[in-house]
């Protein structure tokens, strides 16, 4: 667009202002005037009944008004609002769209462009996000590549760590959408505190097995999760499970063969990654003993007596690719499913079922749905939930339903 001389005189000055800093005057006979701007308000088209006073200025447009602005303060805006324009950011903005006026106003720093029929041209919305990272997980992680993809999509992105006192921190940011990258542990943190701000979470995998990410089937590369975290639009609602003393898990809790697998993958990982579970299994087949447990489902027992392993589950995913096929995270329902004891030779089986998700259909598995989970054990019994150890909260585990929503590829 060309400059043309501010001192000239505007063929008609209720039509033109051409002043850097114009002072705010009223709309007349719906022409616009527009204060307090820095930049250049050009005519209306010929939409009124008069030809442009300065064809060097004006761009002959369908539109009613072209306003090209350097800076608009938001609260001079509203002079706009009856004028039926579209405000669309230099920068990437949060759409703030009343389409019923025939108004779409972005934020303060601002071009007016054109009339809602273009919104299709509009840009995308300048999203606030709060990345989590377990700078820990999977080896070590890096999560600037990470914040760089998300800021490509027009995203304003916080790094935060994974520590309860970063956690609040981000609670304190006032997020709109939280990415959390790290195992699966990390990820049950930020699900909690995604749901508690009941703002959307997209899930990076940054971690060992990646189990959470597998099971929601989100993308295994982690600049593509971190781009839909940013874009998608699609929503999954899931529960979370809750630990006698709170703590949320999104996959499974389990004791007996799992927490020993864990306790033997725990060195292997940095060099085998998702094979170390693996190897931890079948080490913990050859050297565990049955665990001794009574497990009890909505104050009903349904096990006592020693067992393989127990396992309540949300997901169901563990172990680096074995998981309860049967369990639904959006049904607000945990499934518990305990192995009975028996011969080592038989272990083969059960490890078969976890692995291709069959092993609540296995014969002499005991397989149940229910709100509430409590499970009995030995004093100083290990378990694992979702990949991290824990010596208690079994005794009581309860589900919370529609916890958080998960973004999703659409």
């Amino acid at each position: 667009m060309e400059e043309r001389d501010a001192r000239a005189a505007d063929a008609d000055p209720g039509r033109l202002v051409d002043h850097p800093h114009a002072l705010l005057a009223q709309p007349r006979e719906r022409r616009v005037d527009v204060g307090d701007l820095v930049g250049d308000v050009v005519q209306p088209r010929a939409a009124l009944g008069e030809e442009p006073a300065d064809r060097r200025v004006v761009r002959k447009r369908p539109q009613q008004l072209d306003v090209v602005l350097a800076n608009v303060q938001q609260h001079r805006l509203d002079a706009l609002l009856g004028d039926r324009l579209a405000v669309d950011g230099g920068h990437p903005v949060r759409p703030l769209v009343q389409r019923e006026r025939g108004v779409e106003v972005g934020d303060g720093d601002a071009d007016v462009v054109d009339p809602p029929e273009h919104a299709a041209e509009a840009s995308l919305a300048c999203l606030k996000v709060a990345l989590i990272a377990n700078r820990a997980s999977g080896g070590g992680l890096d999560p600037e590549p990470l914040a760089r993809a998300m800021r490509e999509r027009g995203a304003e992105v916080t790094v935060f760590g994974c520590e309860q006192a970063e956690l609040e921190r981000v609670a304190g940011d006032s997020p709109e959408r939280i990415a959390v990258a790290g195992g699966d542990g990390t990820v049950a943190s930020a699900a909690d505190l995604a749901g508690r701000l009941d703002v959307p979470l997209g899930a990076i995998p940054g971690g060992t097995a990646n189990d959470f990410v597998r099971a929601a089937r989100l993308p295994l590369d982690p600049i593509e999760a971190a781009r839909l975290a940013v874009t998608g639009s699609e929503l999954r609602r899931l529960e979370l499970g809750r630990l006698a003393d709170g703590r949320p898990f999104v996959n499974v809790a389990s004791a007996g063969l799992a927490s020993v697998a864990a306790r033997q993958a725990m060195p292997l990982k940095p060099r085998l990654g998702p094979l170390a579970y693996a190897l931890g299994a079948l080490r913990a087949g050859v050297t565990a003993a049955p665990l001794r447990c009574a497990v009890r489902a909505d104050e009903r027992t349904i096990f006592d007596g020693d067992a393989w392993q127990v396992i309540v589950a949300c997901t169901g995913a563990f172990g680096g690719g074995s998981g309860v096929g049967a369990a639904n995270p959006e049904d607000g329902i945990l499934d518990v499913a305990v192995l009975p004891a028996g011969s080592r030779a038989g272990l083969a089986r059960r490890a078969w079922g976890m692995k291709r998700g069959t092993i609540a259909e296995q014969r002499g598995v005991e397989h149940h749905r229910a709100m509430v989970v409590e499970v009995n054990l030995p004093p100083g019994t290990e378990f694992n939930a979702d990949g991290e150890l824990r010596a208690a909260g079994l005794e009581r585990v309860t589900v919370e339903r529609d916890a958080y929503a998960l973004v999703v590829p659409g």
